[in-house]
Formats: structure tokens, C-alpha cells, sequence
């Protein structure tokens, strides 16, 4: 028996209604084969997936100078970032940032396949929603959306930073890297210094970017702290700088504060433990501001690197 053209068309609309829901749930699946090409995506994925679902990480994945959650990653495989690893890969997603492994998200587009970019994280407020937006990539939301609320829970949740004393407004604080690179204004790093009560050192000294800046500069215009980047592994003429004795004597105490350099690369759940760490220099410097507040800041004293090398 054949249906009228009218009753037809209104069943195939009624089976059409009916697939949506299994399409978009179709859609939205868990993905089981992903390539990352970027340390951030990386660490994110980390936390996102199973490592069953993930075909490669990028090499500084495993780096623990640079990932958090290098040993995390040992449980994965690496890719290297090419055109030929990652097409050759056959990945239901490819994610990267937006300024590596361009060459091998072109091709991983022009293959067809699924790829996801992400900018670098400037502001703590980023951070909840790139996580939401590569686990709605990944096919798992909810989890995505577990980790952005608790990020978003704890960082309200932080107490307001006051000045460091009346009138004086917030205390300055310098990010100090190898080499003697400060870094600007912009960045997620400078978003925590904020956060935290403090003013950008770069900033007062009218740096936008990450620039040189010599020790002797860095003495004669002291930020009330100084915070030391470094790497946890091996050793290098550039870093042996943040260890000169120069700085030692210009920056004790509650001064001088020294974090590694994979803490300041990527907006995870752990950049609010470093949050924290800022927090608790910044109280560690009004008490000791409480402490002398009858006179100045002593004069830094210079010892001789020959004599402290023979100590």
C-alpha cells in the first residue's frame, strides 16, 4: 500500500527528528585516537583522557624542565611534529597551539582530519574555558566541565590581595629568568602577579615584552621581590646568573623567591598552587615590613664571588 505524498513526507521528517539526538550524540563521542602538538594541549589532554586515547604527545611532554606532568606522560607515546608522523598517525583529533607545529596542523587539515587550535593562555580567566573547549573536542564534557568549575571554584575563592601597607600600594615583583630575561606585561604570569598583589616589575620599568635586563639594573632599581625562574635540570652559564652573589646579598630573605620554569608555561589546575607560592611571598613581605617598619630597606651587601666560591 502506497502512503499519500503528504503522509510520506511527514515520516521521513518524523525519522529525520528522530536521528538528531543520535547524530549529536554521535557526534560528540569520546575520540580514542588524539595527537597533540603542543606542551599545553598536551598537559591538558593529560587530564582530560584516558592515555589509552591518546596516539602522541609532543616530545616536551616528557621534559620535565617544561611539563608538570612529565611523569604522567611516560605513560603515552610521543609524535614527532611533522606532516608525515601525524598524518601517518591516522588521529580521529589533532590539537596544537597556535604558534607550533604549523606545518603538521596544515597537513592534518588538508588530510581531512579533525584539528583543534588553542591560543596561549594570558589571564587565569582563560584557562576554565580552554579546558571546556578541547574536552567538547575530545567527546568528554562532563569531565572538561568538572575540572573548569573546580579551577573557577578555587580561584574565586582566594582572598582579596591588599596593599602591602597603608598608602604604599601593592609591592613590585620581578620574574627574573636565564640569560636575565624579565618578563612583561600580557602573559599569564603577569595576570598572576596580579592576582597575588603584586605589581609587574617589567611594567614600572616600561617593558611590555620579555627583555634583558642587567643585574646592575635589576640592583639600582630593586623590586621589593624578586622572583628567580629556573630550570630543574641540568646546568648552564645563563642560569648560574640567578645564583650570583650580587643578587643573593640585594634580594634576602622574604626578597627572593625561586620557582621552577615549568610552572609559568601553561594555565593548568597546578598554576594555582603556584598562585598560592605568590600569595605566601607577598605575606611573608608585610611581615616583614611590620617587623622594620621603624627604618628603610638595608643597603644590599656586595661580597666578593671569589671569597663566596672558597665558603
Amino acid at each position: 500500500m502506497r502512503l499519500p505524498a503528504r503522509a510520506l513526507l511527514a515520516s521521513v521528517m518524523a525519522a529525520l527528528l528522530l536521528a538528531i539526538p543520535a547524530m549529536a550524540r554521535a557526534g560528540a563521542a569520546a575520540r580514542h585516537r588524539i595527537v597533540s602538538l603542543n606542551l599545553c594541549t598536551d598537559q591538558m589532554l593529560l587530564l582530560l583522557v584516558p592515555p589509552q586515547d591518546i596516539a602522541g604527545l609532543s616530545p616536551l611532554a616528557r621534559d620535565c624542565a617544561y611539563s608538570m606532568l612529565c611523569d604522567a606522560a611516560r605513560a603515552v607515546p610521543t609524535i614527532r611534529p611533522t606532516a608525515e608522523a601525524v598524518v601517518a598517525a591516522r588521529p580521529d583529533l589533532v590539537v596544537g597551539g597556535n604558534y607550533t607545529a604549523m606545518t603538521a596542523l596544515l597537513a592534518a587539515r588538508q588530510a581531512g582530519l579533525t584539528v583543534v587550535q588553542f591560543a596561549p593562555a594570558e589571564r587565569l580567566a582563560d584557562i576554565p574555558g580552554q579546558f571546556r573547549a578541547l574536552a567538547e573536542a575530545a567527546g568528554v564534557p562532563e569531565r572538561g566541565a568538572a575540572l573548569a568549575g573546580a579551577f573557577e571554584r578555587r580561584l574565586a575563592a582566594r582572598p582579596i590581595a591588599r596593599p602591602a601597607a597603608p598608602g604604599g600600594g601593592d609591592p613590585v615583583a620581578a620574574l627574573y629568568a636565564a640569560n636575565g630575561f624579565v618578563t612583561g606585561t600580557g602573559t599569564l604570569a603577569d595576570d598572576m602577579l596580579a592576582h597575588a598583589g603584586f605589581r609587574n616589575f617589567a611594567a614600572t620599568m616600561g617593558h611590555r615584552h620579555a627583555a634583558y635586563l642587567p643585574i646592575e639594573d635589576l640592583i639600582a632599581r630593586p623590586p621589593d621581590l624578586l622572583v628567580l625562574i629556573r630550570s630543574e635540570t641540568g646546568t648552564s652559564l645563563a642560569q648560574d646568573l640567578l645564583d650570583h652573589p650580587a643578587l643573593r646579598a640585594a634580594f634576602p630573605g622574604a626578597h627572593r623567591l625561586s620557582l621552577p620554569g615549568r610552572l609559568w608555561l601553561c594555565g593548568l589546575p597546578q598554576t594555582l598552587d603556584t598562585l598560592d607560592r605568590l600569595a605566601q611571598a607577598r605575606q611573608a613581605l608585610e611581615h616583614f615590613a611590620l617587623e622594620h617598619v621603624a627604618g628603610e630597606r638595608p643597603a644590599p651587601e656586595y661580597s666578593d664571588p671569589a671569597q663566596e666560591a672558597g665558603r
